[in-house]
């Protein structure tokens, strides 16, 4: 009698494995099939595209490549929009954590209400400020510059939160005051002590202000009127045919380019966020 309660509770427990399993699966496929059907889009022409789902390859991918170069420069994009991921990417995370690591361990009059006015912030849709912000910009005559797309990277009211919720539990107040009595300044505790001990903070952070920089167009489309100066998602989208129609074929080419580099920091960052997760695991034990 025993014995086959123990099979039966193996048997169901293999069912909601395979179940999981199967779920897992079903969900990889749904979200992998977009980029699936790009990968095949890139290869056929656009009557192919518009008119069938196209699941299989096709034969004119270097076509759409040429056509594509032809009508913009993708690559002077590209590397204004790498240069700008990086540069507002590094300042976000510099200035975040230390505005995060402020809340975190210091404790100072009205801390509890700006704390709150930046999570009020935090939930503001950004496209309410579209108008003032151009207004703004406009008016100190910085149209057409990068300066109005990096300096706000400073202030970024999610990544104060997410850094201050980090710093809360992840770093002892003893570490930061045996530093003190040691004779270490403010500075010195920060980038010796704190950042490196919020190494898979600022991957992830990193990662999602990479991405979220990466794939900006609302405000290079407003702010940059120059076309050497545009980014690539800017430039992606006024690809247009000889028509004067949206080229899809030389434009799904164009998302490939765009979607490498997510997949290499991706693919970096996961390995080290999983290294990072081990070695804290460890010290904790």
């Amino acid at each position: 009698m025993s014995m086959n309660i123990n099979t039966r509770a193996i048997v169901k427990r293999r069912l909601c494995h395979f179940a999981g399993y199967l779920v897992l699966w079903a969900i990889a496929v749904l979200c992998f099939f977009p980029f699936y059907s790009m990968l095949m889009g890139s290869t056929h022409d656009n009557l192919a595209i518009t008119t069938t789902l196209t699941l299989t390859p096709g034969t004119k991918f270097v076509e759409n490549y040429n056509r594509m170069m032809q009508n913009k420069d993708i690559w002077l994009g590209f590397f204004n929009s790498l240069w700008l991921a990086l540069a507002n990417t590094g300042l976000c995370l510099y200035f975040s954590a230390m505005t995060g690591y402020a809340f975190s361990k210091f404790r100072f009059k009205g801390r509890g209400g700006l704390f709150a006015f930046i999570m009020v912030v935090m939930m503001l849709p950004g496209q309410l400020g579209v108008i003032g912000f151009f207004r703004l910009i406009s008016d100190m005559k910085l149209l057409n510059s990068y300066i109005p797309l990096v300096i706000p990277a400073i202030s970024n009211c999610f990544a104060v939160f997410f850094f201050k919720q980090y710093l809360d539990s992840g770093l002892p107040n003893e570490m930061i005051e045996a530093a003190l009595i040691d004779g270490s300044t403010e500075l010195g505790i920060y980038h010796r002590i704190v950042l490196p001990c919020m190494g898979a903070a600022l991957v992830t952070q990193g990662v999602m202000s990479f991405i979220g920089n990466w794939n900006s167009y609302l405000n290079p489309l407003i702010i940059l009127t120059e076309t050497k100066k545009m980014t690539l998602p800017v430039l992606l989208a006024s690809i247009k045919s000889g028509a004067g129609s949206a080229d899809y074929g030389a434009q799904y080419v164009g998302i490939l380019i765009s979607v490498a580099p997510l997949l290499v920091i991706f693919s970096f960052a996961n390995k080290v966020i999983m290294e990072k997760i081990s070695i804290g695991s460890a010290v904790k034990g």
